[in-house]
């Protein structure tokens, strides 16, 4: 009898294989039924291992990437960003420099009478900044008139004291100071003595007998 090692059976000897599992027998169990490695599976082709019977490898950990380094070992460096070129500033015009303010009070431009009728046509008369005194000369009374009219007024029609022409800053006045004869303006009324009266380049005064034409020109 021939013993099956795997389940155990005892088989008729002669066979090769086990009639209740069908496992290969050994051809040696007669030996008292000495253990033998278990046989292949009859399909199995001879000397073939079972997949089951290969361990299987444990899963590798994914490799890192080693750091990058340049040829001669060291660290790379880092990548600076451009730096952005300034703008030109803008050119800056220079501030022109103001000239001189002119004194508080300071006439803005020239004045002069000129003479157009009676003592010596066609005679100036330049008019100074502040008060210019309009009359005849006469130191015994103590007149020293600016507008000094004592050659062209032959009858004495103007007084000493006749009328007052004011300059101030851009403004230019007349006012009668209490005359006998009077003081006018572009031929209108009579003055009142004491009121001021604005004056404009090409106006026309007429002080007792005499005319005049104010001049005005700008200061240069």
């Amino acid at each position: 009898m021939i013993k099956c090692n795997e389940c155990g059976y005892e088989n008729m000897d002669g066979l090769d294989y086990c009639d209740s599992c069908g496992v290969k027998l050994n051809a040696a169990a007669g030996d008292g039924g000495a253990a033998h490695p278990a046989a292949a599976s009859p399909d199995a082709p001879t000397g073939a291992i079972s997949p089951a019977a290969i361990p299987a490898e444990p899963p590798h950990p994914a490799a890192e990437p080693a750091p990058a380094q340049s040829a001669l070992g060291a660290e790379p460096a880092p990548i600076s960003e451009p730096v952005p070129t300034p703008e030109p500033a803008p050119a800056v015009e220079p501030t022109p420099t103001p000239g001189p303010t002119p004194a508080a009070g300071a006439p803005t431009f020239k004045a002069k009478l000129k003479l157009i009728r009676g003592g010596r046509t066609g005679n100036e008369f330049p008019l100074e900044s502040g008060n210019n005194l309009v009359g005849r000369w006469d130191p015994e009374t103590g007149s020293f008139p600016e507008v000094d009219l004592e050659a062209d007024d032959p009858e004495a029609k103007i007084s000493r004291k006749h009328a007052l022409i004011r300059l101030d800053g851009a403004k230019i006045t007349i006012e009668d100071i209490g005359s006998l004869n009077g003081t006018y303006v572009n031929r209108q009324p009579r003055l009142t003595a004491g009121t001021p009266q604005d004056l404009k380049d090409g106006d026309e005064i007429i002080i007792g007998k005499t005319f005049f034409k104010v001049i005005v020109e700008p200061v240069s």
